[in-house]
């Protein structure tokens, strides 16, 4: 942690606020008081990266020159009040959804797609290759160090052989990001369907559940792409 607290994130990382939270409890205004994260104004353009449940593919690693260049940057509101967010009015050339990754944020601890905000940036930090700045932002929580964990844990349901984000880091492009993401959902239905059948019910959380923003269907007639980060206090979506 004292190794991590000296890593200097060289590119910008910022967030649209919309104050759905409260400010005790969200990690976008913690990371704001550690000095971490800017405040952006509505209308206010970002060339970065922009981790947003208005996104149309993947973050991937090929992204990782567009973040080196301009940076990284979330929308932090509520799932429940998307509708009130001006999504016109933020924006970016770049907008990107996450892929499957299970919270570890005290609200929603081990649901899948419900990151927050300081969870969303680093996990696109490590998909797009920039570990010590994921490992920076999340070394201010006390819960922090669990979030890479509990995504390697993932795979004890899942025989596909590797980390979650280390596996998503492996892909090219969005694209395979995208199909990536089908196997792994398509790979937690089987084991579910496996469970039920030699035991008659599901052991341990129920993983797969519908991505909140974009509804995941069966792989078969689902292109299974869609993810964005999650909740703070209050379902909070700090894409998502």
């Amino acid at each position: 942690a004292e190794a991590e607290e000296k890593v200097n994130i060289e590119v910008p990382v910022a967030m649209w606020d919309f104050d759905h939270c409260d400010p005790r409890r969200c990690s976008g205004k913690k990371l704001a008081r550690q000095g971490l994260i800017q405040d952006l104004r509505i209308g206010q353009r970002f060339r970065g990266v922009v981790v947003s449940p208005k996104g149309t593919q993947p973050v991937s690693p090929a992204d990782h020159d567009i973040v080196a260049q301009n940076g990284l940057a979330v929308v932090e509101c509520s799932w429940a009040r998307l509708d009130e967010v001006p999504f016109k009015k933020i924006a970016s050339p770049n907008e990107r959804l996450l892929p499957y990754l299970v919270a570890t944020n005290p609200v929603n601890y081990g649901k899948p797609w419900r990151l927050n905000c300081v969870e969303a940036l680093a996990a696109a930090f490590y998909i797009t290759g920039f570990d010590l700045y994921a490992e920076r932002l999340l070394s201010g929580f006390g819960w922090g160090h669990s979030f890479y964990e509990v995504n390697k844990c993932v795979l004890f349901v899942l025989p596909l052989g590797r980390h979650l984000i280390e596996k998503y880091k492996t892909c090219e492009d969005a694209n395979a990001v995208s199909a990536m993401q089908e196997d792994i959902l398509a790979e937690l239905e089987r084991s579910y369907d496996e469970s039920r059948r030699t035991t008659g019910e599901l052991n341990g959380e129920d993983l797969l559940v519908p991505n909140p923003n974009h509804h995941y269907e069966p792989p078969e007639s689902s292109s299974g792409e869609d993810d964005v980060s999650g909740s703070d206090e209050e379902d909070k979506v700090e894409t998502k």
